[in-house]
């Protein structure tokens, strides 16, 4: 994060920050780029400064035909990726090896072949020469190569798999199997039409995606970071279990911007993590804090991490109404997670932090209020009309133009090309992972294997709606692990959520239903990659800090089956009075699975009590009414346990 305005309160017991920029790069492979010195920084600079410059270009002036505007893109992208992600960690990260700087000028020429010979392809119809097909495949491998640099081998390993589907797919067995596909119509396919690498993904990034990292670059520049954390620290850091709080609400609002569950637990966790170990909190509950935090992010509109954009071309959905409908599900997540930090530091007696270190939200509010205009402004142009894009830029514009208002968070000229730099870099790892997502994109559409798995999934089931959404379940939360937000809906979205569609599940609801248990990955053990960074931070055991993430993320594990049986919890077919009441017993019965789960209300609980909690609490969250009214019934019951239990200790 900026160090523009470094956060406030008593922080000598912080993570180090050399220890986070190392533990980032360990878990988060798209932080750990070359920091290039002298005339190879600057030359890596000015490529970074030119992308976000033609970025921004199109986006004001409008943009190229869709494969040429792609072609750019990627040219850009992928050479910079090999000029800043070493091919091992062997090599230096402060010297440019000249196998890099050959693959970084072959990546360039190879889709710019596509940009250069644009009206030859398309006169030519889908023929493919000798040359097409040389380049082709030399970009599809450099497109493999590109992603395991910055995401990782199981990306690599998902694409790869489906390029043999592909290929040796008629040798399968049973309703897996296809007609074949030749590796000639495969290559035509991927690389020369925008089913594949140059698809809704990448064209998604080279639009929209890219001008919100852009967004999010400046957002940082301006402190805005450090602001969440101060701000959130005057507003929470005073009750009981206070820094975990804080962790909720300052990782909840810069996650959905970073797009980076681990990036976003090193990042913020080094300022929270300390604060919860010493109020009290054990490593393995600091950790499972805000690894559930900061992977919640992804699902908090207005951005989810950058999924929101995907998400509105994959379902034809206006983006509007897709931040809408993640609105109250990402309530109820958070909300999950604060009763849970709550009950936690009721049941260890945890006070919050001494009034001395807790800025004074009035005087925040004065000095760095301003900062806020630039998501209000956003959110605005995104509610009356505007397109994400112009949306975009109102908001860039916004942010530095805000900046100014006050001195201390004013700006610089260098700090404006910075965030050009910032920005473009950024997106790096979103190119990547689009384009790999591209070829199973493109393999799914080549061979029908979307609507295969489905049928399968939904054949295994019995035809059974709830049996068939433990399925999705289970391989959404395969299919996520390790695997970036981007990348990880449009995997879970293509292979997963085809088995809810065949059963009539809405559209909107499927896809949400596939997102949400995608990225839960990052936090549901064996794997849990933001858990395990948590866990690194707070020096904690990680099996355990995983199994308390996903204690604490239960909302996630229960809303996703809530809103495919009612879909209103989405704002499908919701009226005004419905939402409302919705929210409110949805609220109600997330306190009291959290309290169950914890153990404790007002006193410990007994096994009957959490039993009482849980169904009650279940029966609120869903939308019909008779349920609601039954889950009252059962939790008021509960509750008289516990106050009969309160009276009992107090007579003792």
């Amino acid at each position: 994060m900026s160090d523009k305005n470094p956060p406030k309160g008593n922080l000598s017991d912080s993570f180090d920050q050399s220890s986070a920029d190392k533990l980032l790069r360990q878990y988060d492979k798209g932080s750990d780029f070359r920091e290039l010195k002298g005339f190879g920084a600057k030359i890596i600079a000015a490529i970074l400064i030119s992308f976000s410059v033609f970025q921004l270009y199109t986006a004001i002036f409008g943009m190229m035909d869709a494969m040429l505007q792609r072609s750019v893109h990627l040219a850009f992208g992928l050479s910079l990726v090999y000029l800043l992600y070493p091919s091992r960690k062997s090599f230096s990260r402060h010297k440019m090896h000249p196998l890099d700087l050959i693959l970084a000028i072959i990546s360039a020429s190879s889709f710019m072949y596509v940009f250069v010979n644009y009206s030859d392809l398309v006169m030519r119809a889908g023929r493919v020469t000798t040359m097409d097909m040389f380049v082709g495949v030399v970009a599809i491998l450099l497109v493999l190569e590109a992603a395991r640099r910055v995401i990782g081998w199981p990306m690599v390993i998902i694409a790869v798999s489906f390029i043999l589907y592909a290929l040796f797919g008629r040798h399968i067995p049973g309703m897996l199997a296809h007609r074949g596909v030749q590796i000639g119509d495969l290559v035509q396919h991927l690389f020369y039409t925008t089913e594949g690498i140059f698809g809704i993904p990448i064209g998604v990034s080279s639009t929209f995606i890219f001008m919100f990292l852009l967004f999010g670059a400046y957002l940082e520049k301006t402190g805005m970071g450090e602001f969440f954390i101060d701000l959130a620290n005057s507003l929470a850091g005073g009750s009981p279990g206070g820094p975990a709080k804080v962790a909720v609400i300052a990782s909840g609002a810069m996650g959905t911007l970073s797009g980076s569950s681990v990036a976003n637990v090193v990042g913020t966790g080094s300022f929270t993590i300390p604060m919860m170990k010493k109020l009290g909190y054990k490593p393995e509950f600091a950790g499972a804090v805000e690894a559930t935090a900061s992977t919640g992010g992804q699902l908090m509109p207005p951005i989810m991490g950058a999924a929101a954009f995907l998400m509105a071309e994959f379902t034809n959905t206006p983006y509007v109404k897709i931040i809408a409908a993640a609105a109250i599900p990402a309530l109820l997540y958070y909300f999950g997670v604060w009763a849970g930090v709550h009950f936690e530091a009721k049941k260890l007696g945890l006070k919050g932090m001494n009034k001395a270190d807790i800025p004074k939200v009035g005087k925040i509010m004065k000095e760095r209020g301003h900062l806020l205009l630039p998501i209000v402004i956003i959110i605005y142009l995104l509610v009356v009309g505007y397109t994400p894009i112009r949306a975009a830029l109102g908001g860039i514009a916004a942010s530095i133009i805000v900046a100014a208002f006050k001195k201390d968070t004013r700006l610089s000229f260098w700090d404006i090309v910075n965030g050009l730099e910032k920005g473009a870099r950024t997106a790096l790892t979103v190119i990547a992972a689009c384009a790999s997502a591209g070829i199973i994109i493109g393999v799914v559409t080549q061979t029908g294997l979307g609507l295969k798995m489905g049928s399968m999934l939904v054949s295994v089931a019995n035809g059974k709606l709830f049996l068939t959404l433990i399925f999705t379940m289970i391989t959404s939360i395969v299919l996520g692990i390790g695997v970036p937000t981007t990348a990880n809906y449009v995997i879970t979205s293509t292979i997963a959520a085809p088995a809810l569609l065949l059963l009539d599940v809405p559209i909107l609801a499927a896809h949400m239903f596939v997102f949400y248990f995608g990225i839960i990955a990052d936090i549901t053990p064996p794997v849990a990659l933001a858990a395990v960074a948590g866990a690194g931070v707070a020096k904690a055991e990680p099996m355990r800090t995983g199994v308390i993430a996903s204690r604490l993320a239960i909302a996630a594990f229960i809303i996703p089956y809530i809103f495919v049986y009612s879909p209103e919890m989405l704002l499908i077919d919701a009226s005004f009075g419905m939402v409302v009441f919705i929210v409110l017993t949805s609220i109600v019965g997330m306190i009291a699975i959290a309290s169950a789960l914890t153990g404790y209300f007002v006193t410990n609980m007994s096994i009957l009590g959490r039993l009482l909690f849980i169904a009650g609490g279940l029966a609120l969250v869903t939308t019909n009414w008779m349920y609601n009214i039954l889950g009252a019934f059962i939790l008021g019951a509960g509750f008289l346990i516990q106050k009969r239990k309160v009276k009992k200790l107090n007579l003792a």
